[in-house]
């Protein structure tokens, strides 16, 4: 299975979109495609041992379009293409005022021959014909091939006015007033006028991915011979030192090997406050060090960095089609088809009507005009776009539209516990010893046998020995959720959970442990137990929070866990998860899920190995960052800052991009449906009104440009304003000068538990979300040393 991206030329609208995913689908060898008519583009899964990226274009071609492989030099060529189409309509539009001039002469007593005038504006119309020629090519080579699309409706209103005064001159002694030479020119400016508009509208939607484009680098700083070289970033190797000084943007992902710095990681994370980077530590492309020096061990390049896979994510997103999407793309298929029978009829009811050929031809060109598949090919992907880039601007990756469409219906939302409701880093917080066995020893052998496992719990128990001096080890055996056990020294030793261990007493102590919510570790030789270790896990300072809010939202919470029930309890006390289920391994954890998904959609939120049968079986999976890569890859949306609170803002995003989704689909549907019927000539006889060819062109350019801008409102989307939340504050600080400032609060503000903070440096103010008295909050900007105004 092999994924590529094509790059499509030719397309004007959904019809063309539509048409070219149905004829590549259906083809042999293709497992998917999905075609973007926002980026031009075309996201294909191929079986390459039946089908190549060659026959893929050929098909496209059949259809009379254009398709090339994605290349990172196709933004250049759309920029060329872009300045030549703008120089083209600026000559259109001085033609169509000088045109105009003449047509309307009699406005101005202009005295001309009318044989003059009327060649003066078919050499204009002419002119302008050939600066907009694409349309002809595209929309009659579209018909012919039995596949219209919106240039065909475009390129028949003009042909239809252009031909149609010809034969007036030609036939007609009185002609002056019964030709429609501008109507043609007027159509193909106001179009191309529109079309200008749209694709730079359109551009603002894909603004999120441009500028993660533009983090990395052109040249990068290396160590050659012992000395600074200069290097285009393209010419790196795997093993280079990179060296970055303060200021300078990372172009690779790698490890520290010298100094000690500052970086700024808020492009990948959406996280504001810089990161420390000494020896040893990762580092990323894309990120700034704000000061200090180092020097960095190249370990990823080019594609392989994770600001490439970030990008590859949100264009993946971007490229694939939501379930609603569908309605739209049935509707263009049939959608130019019916507007040119529509047209024809209108023609022919008003010549049956009037008699007036001229006028009758009016109506059907204005049907012609004003109708816009554009309008409902753009009304997905435009806010799919701008959605899925604001989510990876605050470090929220999700990897299809699909996701993002089911995520807004959620009704469920499991939580996995350690490492997603608790930091995952737990430490030894009790040794109990029984029968005099000595702590220590326990500890000894523990730890022996825990270092061969990569549980959490396992690691917080080498943590604690912290020494090297460890037994040796044979027959090491690990059943998952339950324990461990290895011989040392002939004997054979259990660690693990009560049902491992098969424990019938102790049990009071236990549940002291567990009380706290610690995790007892049972150590046992088989004949009995020789001492238990409380390991605890701090809960999230979010969790509380995060969970909260969802409540708000009508959503019920859950918990999964292979913990003790006692254990669980504590933790469902302290965050107010409504529902906990403990003891389970992880195929019980996917039974659950799947029984749960009958009542309404789930969404499971996790971070370990263990997670990943729930998270695929789950409707949706969130991955938290710091998670594994396993966990990782089998998720929808992976959650970059391990903050529960982006659950929150992943649903309320996602709800308003099904919604930005509903309302354009609502305006591309209600416009034709109103509009088509007053172009035909509803109106006219009841009430006089009518719609003239030029209207219905700049109506038509109107409502696509409208779907787009609708779109673009989500950039100002901010999950701390929204009316599900209800905590939220309001903070006006003064004294706020720079970035440095603002991360100063933020970290002051963030350390007050159950508080999630944002501070807008701009409006010189601080966003809270959560339970603080405002003295506390007060006391936390006060102590940064800054001035707090007022608190709303």
């Amino acid at each position: 299975m092999e994924k590529l991206k094509f790059d499509i030329e030719g397309m004007s609208c959904s019809a063309c979109s539509s048409r070219i995913q149905e004829k590549v689908r259906k083809t042999a060898g293709v497992i998917s495609a999905d075609v973007n008519l926002l980026s031009n583009s075309m996201a294909v899964t191929i079986d390459e041992s039946l089908i190549s990226s060659k026959e893929i274009i050929d098909e496209v071609i059949s259809l009379g379009y254009k398709a090339y492989i994605h290349t990172d030099s196709t933004p250049d060529k759309y920029k060329t293409q872009s300045k030549k189409k703008l120089n083209k309509l600026l000559l259109s539009l001085i033609l169509l005022i000088v045109l105009m001039f003449f047509a309307m002469g009699h406005l101005f007593n202009l005295s001309i021959n009318p044989y003059v005038n009327a060649l003066i504006q078919f050499v204009l119309t002419l002119s302008i014909i050939g600066l907009n020629f694409s349309y002809f090519t595209s929309g009659f080579k579209g018909l012919f091939k039995l596949s219209p699309n919106m240039d065909s409706l475009i390129a028949l209103g003009a042909t239809a006015s252009f031909l149609y005064s010809i034969f007036a001159v030609l036939l007609t002694d009185d002609f002056i007033h019964n030709i429609y030479f501008e109507s043609a020119g007027m159509i193909l400016t106001f179009v191309s006028i529109g079309k200008y508009f749209e694709s730079k509208s359109k551009s603002k939607t894909t603004e999120a991915i441009s500028k993660l484009m533009k983090l990395s680098p052109k040249q990068t700083l290396i160590e050659k011979d012992g000395r600074e070289t200069l290097i285009d970033t393209d010419d790196i190797k795997i093993g280079d030192t990179v060296i970055v000084k303060e200021g300078y943007a990372l172009s690779v992902d790698g490890e520290v090997i010298s100094g000690n710095g500052y970086c700024d990681e808020s492009a990948l994370t959406g996280e504001s406050m810089p990161v420390q980077k000494d020896i040893g530590n990762k580092v990323f492309c894309g990120t700034t060090l704000t000061n200090g020096y180092i020097k960095v061990k190249t370990k990823k390049i080019k594609s392989d960095t994770t600001l490439s896979k970030i990008i590859a994510l949100v264009e993946d997103a971007s490229n694939s089609k939501a379930p609603i999407a569908k309605v739209a793309d049935k509707v263009s298929l049939v959608f130019v088809p019916v507007v040119i029978a529509i047209a024809l009829v209108t023609l022919i009811v008003w010549q049956i009507i009037s008699g007036d050929f001229g006028s009758s031809l009016s109506f059907a060109i204005a049907v012609l005009v004003i109708s816009c598949p554009c309008a409902l090919g753009l009304a997905t992907p435009t806010a799919i776009m701008v959605g899925t880039g604001k989510a990876a601007e605050d470090g929220i990756l999700i990897k299809s539209s699909s996701a993002l469409e089911i995520l807004s219906k959620a009704k469920n939302v499991v939580f996995d516990k350690t490492g997603t409701v608790t930091e995952g880093k737990p430490s030894v917080s009790e040794i109990v010893i029984f029968d005099g066995f000595d702590k220590n020893l326990l500890l000894k052998i523990t730890a022996s046998l825990e270092r061969f496992s990569q549980h959490p719990l396992a690691t917080a128990v080498v943590s604690k020995y912290n020494s090297d001096d460890y037994f040796e080890v044979t027959g090491f055996e690990s059943v998952t959720s339950k324990g461990i056990c290895g011989i040392i020294n002939g004997v054979k030793f259990f660690v693990g959970n009560k049902e491992y261990i098969g424990i019938t007493d102790k049990t009071d102590v236990l549940e002291d442990i567990a009380k706290t919510g610690a995790t007892p570790l049972i150590v046992s030789n088989g004949e009995k137990i020789l001492g238990i270790i409380a390991v605890s896990d701090t809960i999230k300072k979010t969790s509380k929070n995060a969970v909260e809010q969802l409540h708000d939202m009508g959503i019920t919470t859950y918990m999964l866990t292979g913990d003790n029930e006692t254990t669980a309890e504590y933790v469902k006390s302290a965050t107010g998860i409504e529902n906990v289920y403990a003891q389970l391994l992880p195929d019980g954890k996917e039974k659950i899920i799947n029984d749960l998904k009958k009542s309404g959609v789930t969404v499971m939120v996790g971070d370990g190995i263990n997670d990943s049968p729930a998270l695929v079986s789950a409707d949706v999976g969130i991955a938290v960052g710091a998670g594994t890569d396993i966990a990782i890859d089998c998720a929808d949306i992976i959650l970059v800052k391990n903050n529960l609170d982006d659950i929150v803002t992943s649903v309320k995003l996602s709800r308003a991009v099904l919604k930005n989704i509903k309302e354009n689909l609502f305006w591309a549907f209600f416009y034709n449906v109103i509009f088509i019927p007053v172009a035909a000539g509803v109106l006219f006889l009841p009430f006089g009104i009518r719609l003239s060819p030029m209207f219905g062109t700049i109506a038509m350019s109107l409502s696509s440009i409208c779907v787009v801008s609708n779109a673009l409102r989500l950039r100002k989307f901010n999950p701390h304003k929204t009316k599900e939340n209800v905590k939220m504050k309001t903070i006006i600080i003064d004294g706020m000068m720079c970035e440095h400032c603002k991360a100063h609060v933020e970290k002051a503000l963030n350390s007050i538990d159950g508080i999630e903070a944002t501070v807008d440096l701009e409006n010189k103010c601080a966003y809270i979300n959560g339970y603080a008295d405002n003295s506390v909050l007060k006391s936390a900007v006060e102590n940064a040393g800054y001035t707090v105004v007022e608190i709303k």
